[in-house]
């Protein structure tokens, strides 16, 4: 209507803030995190030096934590910003940052006290300290409560035992969130803030990995590790509502992880089929094979862009999504595998080399399956939460 201006909501940068966020992390991550990725892939490192201007530089931890606390004061819009644009680049240390500021800071800081958010928080926004989350066990991943681990209580102690198995940012962290049960017999978790300096605590070996490979993972092990009855986080045996709130935004970061590989994908295949390559004199774009893999891979992406975005969009640690989150993983990661495959067949010989980035992208796009949840386990998660919602309607 004439005189009316409608207000343009922009889905993936809906504020000022989140725009500038992204510009700032964008040209980050294309100076600094693409020329040292295929390096650490091959030597599977960690770059702990650029982990650490992360703080430093770009500021981008506490994404989810008040500015009054010491964060960004953002929301989880700001997060798949972050994980998409630097997972175009890195993957895996992209990971180890998700691990970091979403299984460790954003799970912490909703679930602790003030006391030990005083405490821990400076050294984690900081960068000085790197966090990470203990869930899975040699015999329990999918299946929490089957988990082992074991923190008995004594006067104002708990005593941990057990192991964890993949635990991201082993090795290089210095404080975890760990959820144990209090009794072999329980069927509710517990959970703590556990340094690695403890007497007792130590980890496993290293794990060569397919993907990823420049984001360390490691077993946690605990050997009768005393633990402050202060580190306990919330209630006894009440940290399944944290731990399954946290998972939500773990899975809508996961999958953009997925996105960024996509996006850097779509990306090599269209400079190198419209740009460079050409067969028979004419550019490898104008065959209908590869206008095939190209159209449908740029389709999907977009596709599961607006999904995971708008799922964000409503995620907060007092409005639960579990259906949203676990849809925009299923979907994500499911097409950054077929859109990282496309762009090694584009490519053909030259995808299955290391010069270009497409079979290190397609190595780590297999873990976000996986991870955070296997894709089974989101199958099962929707469908039980449309089991419930149709039952009550």
């Amino acid at each position: 209507m004439k005189g009316i201006q409608e207000k343009k909501i922009d889905l993936y940068n809906p504020t000022d803030d989140h725009l500038s966020l992204r510009e700032n992390v964008q040209a980050f991550a294309k100076e600094n995190l693409d020329l040292q990725a295929k390096d650490h892939d091959d030597e599977e490192s960690f770059n702990k030096d650029l982990f650490r201007r992360l703080g430093a530089e770009l500021g981008i931890f506490g994404v989810t934590v008040p500015q009054e606390d010491g964060g960004m004061g953002l929301d989880p819009v700001a997060s798949v910003i972050i994980h998409e644009e630097f997972s175009a680049y890195d993957p895996g240390f992209t990971l180890s940052y998700l691990a970091h500021e979403v299984l460790f800071v954003n799970n912490f800081y909703h679930s602790g006290n003030p006391s030990q958010r005083a405490k821990y928080m400076p050294k984690v926004l900081s960068g000085e300290w790197i966090g990470g989350m203990g869930m899975t066990e040699p015999g329990a991943g999918t299946d929490v409560l089957g988990m082992e681990t074991v923190a008995t209580r004594r006067g104002d102690k708990f005593v941990l035992n057990g192991r964890k198995q993949f635990i991201t940012n082993g090795i290089v962290g210095q404080v975890f969130l760990v959820y144990a049960k209090t009794s072999k017999d329980s069927r509710r978790t517990t959970s703590f803030i556990v340094e690695s300096s403890s007497p007792g605590f130590s980890f496993g070996k290293k794990e060569e990995k397919m993907g990823m490979r420049s984001s360390p993972t490691t077993q946690l092990i605990f050997e009768n590790l005393e633990v402050p009855a202060e580190n306990l986080i919330g209630a006894e045996d009440g940290a399944l509502t944290h731990m399954m709130r946290n998972l939500e935004i773990e899975r809508v970061t996961l999958a953009a992880q997925s996105l960024g590989i996509a996006k850097r994908c779509v990306d090599v295949m269209c400079e190198y089929s419209i740009l460079h390559r050409e067969a028979f004199d004419k550019k490898l774009i104008e065959f209908g094979q590869i206008q095939r893999l190209i159209a449908e891979s740029y389709a999907d992406y977009q596709a599961a862009r607006a999904l995971v975005y708008d799922v964000a969009s409503k995620i907060h640690p007092e409005n639960r999504n579990s259906l949203g989150a676990a849809s925009a993983k299923l979907v994500s990661t499911q097409m950054a595998e077929r859109v990282s495959r496309n762009a090694i067949q584009v490519l053909g010989g030259y995808g299955y080399c290391r010069e270009y980035p497409v079979e290190r992208l397609h190595r780590d796009a297999i873990l976000l399956s996986i991870g955070g949840g296997t894709n089974e386990a989101m199958q099962k998660n929707i469908a039980a939460d449309l089991k419930k919602l149709y039952a009550s309607s």
